[in-house]
């Protein structure tokens, strides 16, 4: 099996006295040390106007982590298409791409808050169409070396070559984010890899998964299971009373992301926001326990087909980092 990271650093809002960067520093330092611990990959996310500091600027952050890092995979999870100009983009995720020597993996989604929706003044209801043409203005621009020429329904550019050209040939791996059936088969319908949220119980990460195996087959595109990357949170417990508190600060962070997600009807149908609002929901989608219990979960999951686990620890404990990579990343190592 293949661990990597997901998640994000914090920049801390305050005054003179206080260091906004250092949530930044710390967790560059925390992806350094997984590294070397084993780690293939950390996938950054990308948020705004949160009010709680998640990361903005995903490829900036990326950038200074590739260059404290030799193999580490640079992973976005994701960007969110629809507010971003296609060919600006382009060239800043192709210039991280040749600048690692060909290690990003661009994730991209069309995103699922209303709030950031509604702070960039885009609506939500164009979000598909602007996620698609997006697609396709990106994979143009990385893969024609004569200049072209592309009229869309909101984007239009004359007479363009996107530089710099991108290390990874034909272009860097696109992985998108999806769990609806309809979009997982848009996913396999471009051959794209496939991001599947840390909240899905067991049983419907393994549905969707199916759904894009048999999708990617179908389209011929064949199936390795390492294009899929499954998000689980995880935390190494030394004891049921610390297992437990954590999974109380799971249960408060989800309700978080409700709270600022579900546009003014309250309503948002969303994959990622498909949750079961409970506790039990919560730890039954989660790693969490003392190693053997961990262990049980991966095998679960392991038996359904799932290959890459992408683990959001909720935060830079490195002990817990270093308690997976010694504890449980062995018993799944080919």
């Amino acid at each position: 099996m293949r661990f990597g990271l997901f998640g994000a650093a914090q920049a801390q809002r305050g005054g003179p006295d206080v260091d906004s960067a250092a949530g930044f520093k710390d967790y560059i330092d925390y992806v350094i040390e997984a590294e070397a611990l084993g780690y293939d990959s950390s996938f950054i996310v990308e948020h705004h106007f949160t009010g709680f500091g998640q990361v903005s600027a995903t490829l900036n952050l990326l950038t200074w982590i590739g260059a404290r890092t030799s193999t580490l995979r640079l992973g976005t999870a994701v960007i969110v298409l629809p507010w971003h100009n296609p060919v600006l983009l382009a060239e800043q995720a192709a210039t991280l791409d040749l600048l690692s020597g060909g290690r990003l993996d661009f994730g991209v989604g069309k995103g699922y808050r209303h709030n950031e929706y509604a702070g960039f003044g885009v609506k939500m209801e164009e979000g598909s169409a602007r996620f698609e043409e997006a697609i396709d203005v990106i994979t143009r621009s990385w893969t024609s070396n004569e200049r072209f020429t592309f009229e869309g329904k909101f984007w239009r550019f004359e007479d363009v070559i996107v530089e710099p050209p991108t290390h990874q040939k034909p272009h860097p791996p696109f992985w998108q984010g999806a769990g609806h059936p309809s979009s997982i088969e848009r996913v396999a319908a471009r051959g794209h890899n496939l991001l599947l949220d840390q909240f899905a119980s067991m049983a419907e990460t393994g549905r969707r998964l199916g759904l894009y195996r048999d999708a990617m087959i179908r389209n011929g595109f064949g199936f390795n299971p390492h294009q899929v990357g499954v998000a689980r949170a995880f935390f190494v417990a030394r004891d049921e009373a610390e297992k437990e508190a954590a999974l109380d600060r799971r249960l408060a962070a989800q309700r978080r992301l409700h709270a600022i997600s579900v546009g003014p009807d309250g309503g948002n149908d969303a994959s990622i926001m498909a949750f079961a609002d409970t506790r039990e929901a919560s730890e039954e989608s989660a790693l969490y326990g003392n190693p053997d219990q961990i262990c049980r979960k991966i095998e679960a999951l392991r038996a359904m087909g799932v290959e890459y686990l992408l683990l959001n620890g909720g935060g830079t404990s490195r002990e817990n980092l270093r308690r997976f990579a010694t504890e449980v990343m062995p018993a799944f190592r080919d």
